[in-house]
């Protein structure tokens, strides 16, 4: 494989995560997947972290990730040792 291929694969995967964060946060659903407000939202995210208050918000929304990342690590190791039911 070419390292194009390897590189335009790595960058497909990324945004594909990415846009996973949006769907996992309820963004979606919450705006009715309207591209306007989620895009908007963005930007109005972006706005934040260049002004002064950007420092704050980045902490507040990086422990707040953090938390959601662990309670929900911690839910999936839950489920995973409880036996798995019959499924018809």
């Amino acid at each position: 494989m070419r390292s194009w291929q390897i590189e335009r694969r790595k960058r497909t995967r990324h945004l594909i995560e990415l846009g996973g964060l949006v769907v996992k946060a309820g963004i979606v659903d919450l705006t009715g997947d309207d591209r306007a407000i989620i895009y908007g939202a963005l930007l109005w995210m972006a706005d934040k972290l260049k002004s002064e208050q950007g420092g704050q918000a980045r902490s507040q929304w990086a422990e707040k990730g953090k938390e959601a990342f662990a309670a929900e690590h911690s839910a999936g190791a839950h489920d995973r040792t409880q036996p798995q039911q019959d499924r018809a």
